[in-house]
């Protein structure tokens, strides 16, 4: 067996009571003249805390898991009181162990999953989205939550013009479904006390007692046209709310959501000022009063910021910081892959560009005036857990792995690296060869935007062994690669002009994952120098962001922000081995056969039960 401490880093969670120093740069004794800023990321198992000083090195992060309940199949739900409350020790935890003086604290940003969040219109209390009584402590629907099936579909069968702007279809994993669902099941007075918030504007809303919105959660999640878009007057639609039953949100002009931009309401781009950390707020974080807040975003579009401004030169063999000229325009062909639980795929470009199946294009969420596209595998590191621990070999290999020192994941690609060494393969892909596996357990997301798209194997034996389960994962992570692939051409056929992927989240880790996704794509793939904390990274620019308002509220701009403190990592480059790109493009050929004939041996056997 190779030694364990060469091993790749690949997607985990992070320990209950660890906290990580981020970077070298961490420091020892407190610094009562320097700024900080403080980036919060809730993810969907934990919270953390990232602190960032004014050139954007990392000097403190901590992090506690947050709760997940599953009351049934399909439900996920969370609690903003128990997140809240993570927040705060992990706040404190990444103040104090790193000596950092919490007045020199400037700015705080928050980002968060893409999860609807419920309080009451009365008293501001959270509302419970646990059924039938409702009478649970959770308010939150988690994003991977599907039980709005039928809501879903009857969202989508209006064809209203708005979904063009979400892909196509409206996706179960979105809030308007959801909240259909809600009133749909909830007692109608219960209903109607609530108020509805993407989980990052819950955030700020607790932070400073407002109720300011995000452009990043509202056009993304909850069907909002911008304004002055395809006739778009206030943004929400009112004839989609009437046709599929919502129209009780219309009621004084949509303020249960958040009201209308510049008449009751007031919708934010990225890192803009919310408002400023309130008393209540302030001592339960362990924080002054008064620290400037940025207008959150959903977690995928922080690891966006936290990446793709990066001054590196893509061209040379080796990856470079020395780059002049550093504006947005570069951002148009970098796709940020932010891989964790899930993975979510994102470009900015000028202009809307549609693409079937990718959500948006969205107008204003990072950079006003500009458009943000949004594809996505519904699950990643999911399916890569649940793959392995329902193989009859897991028990083993983890107590091999145990042996080492190290998790399954880092054990598995040893093992994979030792099996193509001494079966003398030319690389770990040729082992996979005739293994051919489709990975959509939890519907498909980008680019066929069809919830009911399921998993099927070719080349499935009796093989029980611990060589068995290391196929099947590297099969896995070679689905993972090839959709990534899909998405990218499918994005770039209908107007992007992707050439690099700036990979972040936890999956960046694995060193065999990443150089798929580079070979499959014939594109370099770039690793954050902060690998464990890219996402949170790119929420404290957005406390930068908010701290630079002048007196009339104006902001620096983000991309500047970005500029000046994004950090270049580690490139990857595609294969050079010509058989093991042939190999890769058949095995691409098989994956789209897998992909478009399941859907019609769908449709051959429903006309054949309905005849």
């Amino acid at each position: 067996m190779a030694s364990m401490s060469s091993m790749s880093m690949p997607y985990r969670r992070p320990s209950r009571q660890g906290s990580r120093q981020a970077s070298m740069d961490a420091r020892e004794d407190i610094q009562p003249h320097q700024d900080h800023y403080i980036g919060i990321d809730v993810g969907t198992g934990s919270a953390r805390a990232c602190i960032i000083d004014g050139k954007g090195d990392i000097v403190g992060l901590a992090s506690e898991n947050i709760g997940l309940w599953q009351p049934q199949t399909g439900y996920y739900e969370q609690s903003t009181s128990d997140i809240w409350r993570c927040i705060c020790i992990s706040v404190q935890r990444a103040v104090s162990q790193h000596n950092i003086d919490p007045e020199t604290v400037r700015g705080i940003g928050f980002d968060a999953t893409c999860s609807l969040a419920l309080f009451s219109n009365v008293n501001d209390e959270p509302i419970s989205v646990t059924g039938p009584n409702f009478d649970s402590d959770r308010n939150v629907i988690l994003w991977l939550d599907h039980r709005p099936v039928e809501e879903t579909e009857k969202v989508n069968a209006t064809n209203h013009n708005l979904l063009r702007y979400v892909g196509g279809k409206m996706s179960i994993e979105m809030e308007i479904p959801k909240v259909l669902w809600l009133k749909n099941n909830m007692p109608k007075e219960l209903f109607d006390q609530c108020k509805f918030f993407d989980l990052a504007d819950a955030l700020t809303h607790i932070a400073t007692g407002n109720e300011k919105r995000s452009f990043c959660s509202v056009v993304c999640k909850q069907g909002y046209v911008p304004v002055g878009v395809d006739g778009s007057v206030k943004g929400w639609q009112e004839d989609f709310l009437q046709d599929i039953g919502l129209e009780d949100l219309m009621k004084d002009d949509f303020k249960r959501m958040g009201g209308v931009d510049g008449v009751n309401g007031d919708y934010l781009s990225a890192g803009e000022l919310v408002g400023t950390l309130c008393e209540k707020a302030a001592s339960e974080l362990g924080l002054p009063a008064g620290i400037a807040i940025g207008s959150g975003v959903i977690d995928a579009y922080a690891g966006w910021i936290g990446t793709v401004g990066a001054k590196v030169n893509l061209e040379s063999e080796q990856l470079s910081s020395n780059v002049a000229k550093n504006d947005k325009t570069q951002a148009f062909s970098r796709l940020a892959a932010v891989a964790g639980t899930s993975t979510c795929h994102l470009a900015m470009s000028p202009n809307p560009v549609f693409v079937p199946g990718v959500w948006g294009p969205y107008r204003d969420t990072i950079q006003p005036g500009y458009w943000m596209a949004e594809g996505g595998q519904s699950a990643t590191g999911e399916l890569l857990k649940y793959v392995i621990e329902t193989h009859p070999a897991f028990n083993q290999a983890l107590s091999i792995a145990e042996s080492y020192n190290a998790n399954i994941y880092e054990y598995l690609n040893e093992h994979l690296k030792e099996m193509a060494h001494d079966r003398k393969a030319p690389h770990v892909s040729y082992l996979g060869r005739h293994f051919f596996f489709y990975g959509d357990l939890w519907g498909n997301r980008s680019p066929i935007a069809d919830s009911a798209m399921t998993g099927s194997v070719v080349g499935l034996t009796s093989d029980k062994s611990v060589d068995g389960l290391a196929i099947y994962y590297y099969a896995t992570l070679e689905f993972i690669a090839l959709q990534t692939r899909q998405i990218v051409e499918t994005m770039n056929k209908a107007g992007h002009t992707i050439s690099s992927i700036f990979m972040s989240g936890s999956q960046c880790q694995n060193d065999i994952l990443v150089g798929l996704v580079a070979s499959a794509c014939q594109m370099p793939v770039l690793i954050p120098r902060y690998i464990h904390a890219a996402v949170c990274h790119g929420a404290a620019m957005l406390g930068a962001k908010a701290a630079s308002a002048d007196a009339q509220g104006k902001t620096e701009d983000l991309w500047e922000i970005m500029d000046r403190m994004s950090k270049p990592g580690k490139k990857i480059i595609p294969t050079n081995d010509a058989s093991e790109t042939a190999l890769l493009n058949a095995k691409y050929q098989v994956f789209l056969e897998q992909c478009y004939k399941q859907q019609e041996y769908r449709a051959l056997v429903d006309q054949a039960i309905s005849s």
